[in-house]
C-alpha cells in the first residue's frame, strides 16, 4: 500500500491529472469511477488505484475489478485515503481511478470506418463540457467520429473525460493540424459538409443528410473561423424565436446529429 504524498507514482499521476503537455508526451491520462475504470480498454489500462475504504467497503467492485483486471495483470495498487484525495480531481473521489494510455486513431479511421459515415467538426472548441456532452451525445446518435481543430480544448482534460460518461471510449477523435486540409479529403470521398452558421440561408431540417456528411461546430463565442466556414459546402441554420441568436454548442451539434440519424431511419 502506497502511504506517501511523495511517491513517484503518485506524483506522476497528479501530474497527468493537471497537464495536458503531461498527457501528450506521456501518451496517457486519468480516469476516476467504478464506471469508467471498468469501462477502460483493459487493454490499455496500465495501473489501477484504490482507496483502503473503497477496498473495504465495496467488496463487490473491488472484487470485480480484481476480477477484470487480474486476467491481464494489470497492478491494482491500494493507496490511503488522503493520497486519493490528492490524486482525484473531483472534490468527493469515489476511491478508484486508473492510469489510460491514449487510444490511437488516425483520420482515415474516422472517414472510412464505416459506410455513410457521419462526422462532427469542432473548430477550436474550448469549453471541455461541450467537448464532453458532444461525444457522449454522439454515440447515442451514431455518429462515425469527431474531427477537431488542434487548438480545440484537450479531449482526455478530466472535465472532458467525466462528461462522456465512458463514450470517450467508443467514439473515435482526432486532431488535425488545419480543418480545411481535412475537409477538403472529405469532399473527395464524396461528403457533403454543412456549417452552421448564422448567415446560413437554409434550415437544417430542409438538408438532405442520408449521404456520407460532416457538420461543422465552431467556437463557444466566435464560431467557425472564416477559412473554415468558406470551405463548407453550404451554410444552416436553427430557426430560432425570441431574441435568442444561438444555441449552445454541444445542443447545436446534438439537434444535428440526431436529425440526421432521423433522416437515416426514415429513408
Amino acid at each position: 500500500m502506497i502511504t506517501s504524498s511523495s511517491n513517484a507514482n503518485i506524483k506522476y499521476v497528479i501530474n497527468l491529472q493537471k497537464k495536458a503537455k503531461a498527457r501528450k508526451q506521456e501518451q496517457c491520462f486519468v480516469v476516476e469511477g467504478v464506471r469508467m475504470t471498468l469501462e477502460a480498454p483493459v487493454d490499455l489500462v496500465k495501473v489501477v488505484y484504490v482507496s483502503t475504504s473503497f477496498k473495504e467497503k465495496n467488496r463487490k467492485e473491488y472484487e470485480q475489478v480484481q476480477q477484470v483486471f487480474g486476467r491481464k495483470k494489470v497492478l491494482v495498487e491500494e493507496v490511503t485515503d488522503s493520497i486519493m484525495e490528492s490524486m482525484s480531481d473531483t472534490k468527493t473521489p469515489q476511491g478508484i481511478l486508473a492510469v489510460v494510455a491514449m487510444p490511437q486513431y488516425g483520420l482515415v479511421d474516422i472517414l472510412e470506418g464505416r459506410d455513410n459515415p457521419l462526422v462532427i467538426v469542432l473548430d477550436d472548441l474550448q469549453d471541455p463540457g461541450n467537448l464532453g456532452t458532444i461525444l457522449r451525445t454522439g454515440e447515442g446518435a451514431g455518429i462515425s467520429g469527431v474531427v477537431m481543430s488542434k487548438n480545440t480544448v484537450d479531449i482526455y482534460n478530466p472535465k472532458v473525460i467525466r462528461s462522456t460518461m465512458g463514450s470517450l471510449y467508443r467514439v473515435p477523435f482526432v486532431y488535425v493540424e488545419d480543418l480545411v486540409t481535412a475537409l477538403a479529403q472529405m469532399h473527395s470521398l464524396k461528403f457533403r459538409s454543412y456549417a452552421m452558421h448564422l448567415q446560413g440561408e437554409k434550415y437544417y431540417d430542409a438538408m438532405d443528410f442520408t449521404g456520407p456528411t460532416a457538420i461543422l461546430i465552431g467556437n463557444e463565442g466566435n464560431g467557425l473561423s472564416d477559412a473554415v466556414a468558406n470551405a463548407a459546402s453550404e451554410y444552416v441554420k436553427i430557426p430560432m424565436e425570441g431574441q435568442v441568436e444561438s444555441l449552445n454548442a454541444a445542443v447545436s451539434a446534438a439537434i444535428m446529429m440526431y436529425e440526421v440519424s432521423r433522416q437515416r431511419r426514415s429513408k
